[in-house]
């Protein structure tokens, strides 16, 4: 039985999430604090944060920042009431893997939930595939590890940055729209938010290219999408 972590500090709305998840299945828990939430992550080791925004004390963007600094990918729904697309983005800048508006009904948060657990499964596929590797220049990567290196030095890749890196080097020389990055790595359309995948290739270039302003392997195809070119081997 999967469990999932309920951070929230408005005990209505708690109460509201947890009795539908159980309803659902899930093992629930509930932290109504940002320290308290960090805390039981790491005793109750859940399979799915549900993170609020607003917290009292450390807030949700602190509690993502804090658990992927110590490398804990448990994967994270951030919940906010806002509409500003710069906490959407930011929030999965910081590693979290989706995003919920409030108010949203419990059918679209449950179906949210099952998206993130099924992309979790296809990664777990993904990892027993046999290639072992992917290699062009300097920029090697191991899926399974999830581990990617750049002149031997190991990347700080985020979550999301290693899934597009080995989404773009597997599908290397096709021009890739950004909705079909967006589909592909968030798993539903993002409409109207392409600036997410402009920020995490901007991110990426930074990491894996010399000259993160004239990019080797991530092209920018104007109009369209990017493109990564290099023979993959």
């Amino acid at each position: 039985m999967k469990k999932v972590l309920v951070v929230e500090d408005e005990q209505s709305i708690a109460t509201l999430l947890q009795y539908n998840l159980e309803q659902a299945g899930y093992t629930v828990y509930v932290a109504r604090d940002g320290n308290t939430a960090i805390s039981m992550t790491l005793l109750e080791k859940p399979d799915l944060l549900l993170l609020d925004i607003m917290l009292p004390g450390m807030d949700g963007m602190e509690v993502c920042k804090t658990l992927r600094q110590e490398k804990i990918h448990t994967p994270i729904l951030i919940l906010t009431a806002r509409g500003d697309e710069f906490d959407k983005v930011l929030g999965l800048e910081l590693g979290a893997d989706d995003y919920l508006t409030k108010p949203f009904s419990p059918r679209e948060l449950l179906a949210r939930v099952k998206a993130i657990f099924r992309r979790i499964e296809l990664q777990g596929s993904v990892a027993e595939e046999p290639t072992s590797e992917l290699r062009t220049g300097s920029l090697l990567i191991y899926p399974e590890r999830i581990e990617a290196f750049q002149n031997g030095k190991l990347l700080d890749l985020t979550p999301k940055e290693f899934e597009l890196l080995l989404y773009l080097m597997r599908h290397s020389e096709k021009v890739l729209h950004r909705e079909q990055l967006l589909n592909a790595i968030w798993k539903y359309d993002y409409t109207g938010d392409s600036r997410v995948v402009d920020v995490h290739i901007s991110h990426l270039r930074e990491k894996i290219e010399c000259d993160a302003k004239r990019p080797v392997y991530i092209k920018t195809v104007r109009g369209f999408g990017y493109k990564f070119e290099g023979s993959i081997d």
